[in-house]
């Protein structure tokens, strides 16, 4: 094998571990930001605002991001990128009253926006495409790591320190997520077009990458119940008084994907979708299903466990079939429609079953979200054909 060929060169591994501090970055300070907008003199009402404005500004955003990503050179994009995170956190840390925070959430989102669909795109332009699934995966395994850890380490180091010193870890994250990626060598730039295709491109940007849309919608409905839990989890717990150490909860879910991404590496490429989907829709129910009837840690960390099959592995397979279905010249805007639906089940999860939880007893909570189930079963025999050719698009 060439060298042009090998699949984890240095490059590729410097854009990984840039991905995994720019995602602590934004992870660390989302359970904090709540607590310290209220303690800065925010309603409880305008902290939920200052907690969700950037996620819905993502929305919006992505597509932009996308279409630029395709445009630009995925380094300087990223770099951009961190600038803007390392600006609004450390807008965070000197924030003088709770409406500065929405400001710098704005920024901190911006940058965030950027960096996701840049660095995907970015390392997807880095490995050969036949392997774009073993490297997704391994991609993914750094974002969930990050999302699995840095939450854990802010609530602790909060607890010892307060926020603000807390939050200058998040920006020390973002600073290092800068300072790696002036070492990879190959900076993603676009083939040069020319000056009259460059502005017909421009006046016809594209919201979403078309063959991604299934992928996108399966992305929400996976993401739903696993962000409801991130946000909820621990109410949960508390409001059915079970004895469980709910601390470790995500720290088993990130424990056992490595495990299965360590083990599974080289099939990524190789499996069709549906083999995945099944796979993870059984994951899905089973840990609704465990969430719902939980008793113990023993249960709650086989519901960790499966939810690391239902979700954490089934990311990876999604955004991995999602860059092989655009064409090379829609990466960034593939990688952006992926995390559109991302964004969706980010926000709207825990808002829609804080509402469901508002309406319905608390140990409803787990199992009104079974109805997601059919929605992705259907979605999936709609779009089968296209999502099994995937892997045959290399």
């Amino acid at each position: 094998m060439t060298k042009e060929k090998a699949i984890y060169t240095k490059d590729v591994i410097l854009v990984m571990a840039a991905s995994f501090f720019f995602m602590f970055s934004t992870m660390f300070v989302n359970p904090l930001i709540n607590g310290y907008a209220k303690s800065l003199g925010a309603s409880s009402g305008f902290a939920g605002l200052i907690v969700g404005i950037m996620s819905i500004a993502a929305m919006f955003l992505r597509p932009i991001a996308g279409n630029l990503t395709d445009k630009f050179s995925k380094y300087r994009l990223s770099f951009i990128g961190g600038i803007l995170i390392v600006v609004g956190v450390t807008g965070y840390v000197i924030a003088p009253a709770s409406n500065w925070l929405l400001l710098f959430r704005l920024i901190n989102g911006s940058g965030y926006v950027l960096c996701t669909v840049c660095m995907t795109t970015w390392l997807a332009f880095l490995v050969p495409r036949a392997h774009v699934g073993q490297a997704m995966g391994f991609y993914g395994l750094m974002n969930a790591l990050a999302m699995a850890v840095a939450p854990a380490l802010a609530i602790s180091t909060y607890q010892k320190t307060g926020y603000r010193i807390a939050i200058i870890a998040s920006a020390v994250s973002a600073v290092l997520m800068v300072i790696i990626i002036q070492f990879v060598g190959n900076k993603a730039k676009p083939k040069e077009v020319k000056q009259l295709e460059k502005k017909k491109s421009f006046l016809h940007l594209k919201i979403i990458q078309k063959n991604v849309l299934p992928i996108a919608m399966l992305t929400t409905l996976f993401a739903f119940p696993y962000f409801a839990t991130q946000a909820d989890l621990v109410t949960y717990v508390e409001e059915r008084h079970l004895s469980v150490n709910v601390g470790s909860y995500f720290l088993i879910y990130a424990v056992v994907l490595l495990l299965i991404r360590i083990v599974l590496k080289n099939l990524f490429d190789t499996v069709k979708f549906g083999t995945w989907f099944w796979v993870s829709v059984a994951a899905t129910l089973i840990y609704l299903i465990l969430l719902a009837t939980m008793k113990n840690n023993w249960i709650m960390a086989l519901a960790a466990a499966f939810m690391a099959i239902g979700y954490g592995l089934m990311y990876s397979v999604l955004q991995s079939t999602a860059m092989l279905l655009a064409p090379i010249s829609e990466q960034g805007l593939a990688s952006s429609t992926f995390y559109l639906g991302l964004d969706i089940g980010m926000a709207f999860g825990p808002i829609i079953m804080g509402f469901i939880n508002d309406l319905l007893p608390v140990k409803c909570f787990y199992l009104v979200q079974l109805i997601l189930i059919p929605f992705m079963i259907l979605i999936y025999f709609h779009y089968r054909v296209r999502l099994n050719g995937a892997i045959r698009h290399h």
